[in-house]
């Protein structure tokens, strides 16, 4: 009974940081989906430019890419203290994925696409669609759209990486 008794205090606070580390992964993987499925459409769909369109989204998108830095460097850290130090697991990779893309996409990405907007005078939609400047926009965008799916993919592995920790300690 005393073994079973210590496994048990043993398991608690990895039963808690599964939990946190499940909770943590579906928020920002929760707010990822809304702002791909709701957010990004809706702001193209209501207003009335593209421009401004882009400009909400532009604005919505370095709160939700810190975070995900964030939220990957937790989920790593949540994921090194559930399984002792060993790193090769799914949470722990899903939270690199999330931590890496998100920083990809914040930190290189979207000051490229801000230096491609600049050099275009006016709304990006006004430039002839065979222009430089706006293929290099729309490969850049394309990058940003790339980084932000696999940050979700991360995020979902890691979600599933710490359901299964918590079975593991049911």
């Amino acid at each position: 009974m005393t073994d079973r008794l210590a496994e048990g205090e043993r398991g608690a606070p990895h039963r808690g940081a599964a939990i946190a580390q499940f909770g943590v992964a579906c928020i920002w993987l929760g707010a990822a989906l809304l702002f791909v499925a709701v957010v990004a459409p809706a702001a193209f769909a209501a207003l009335p430019t593209r421009t401004l369109a882009g400009a909400l989204v532009g604005a919505v998108l370095p709160p939700l890419f810190y975070a995900g830095i964030a939220v990957g460097v937790a989920l790593i850290a949540f994921a090194a203290f559930i399984n002792r130090g060993r790193l090769v697991t799914r949470a722990t990779v899903g939270g690199f994925l999330v931590a890496i893309s998100c920083a990809g996409a914040q930190l290189v990405v979207a000051p490229r696409i801000e230096r491609a907007r600049a050099s275009i005078a006016g709304p990006v939609e006004s430039v002839p669609t065979t222009d430089p400047r706006r293929i290099a926009f729309g490969r850049l965008h394309l990058a940003s759209v790339i980084w932000l799916g696999v940050a979700v993919v991360g995020a979902a592995a890691a979600a599933t990486g710490a359901a299964a920790s918590l079975r593991k300690t049911a």
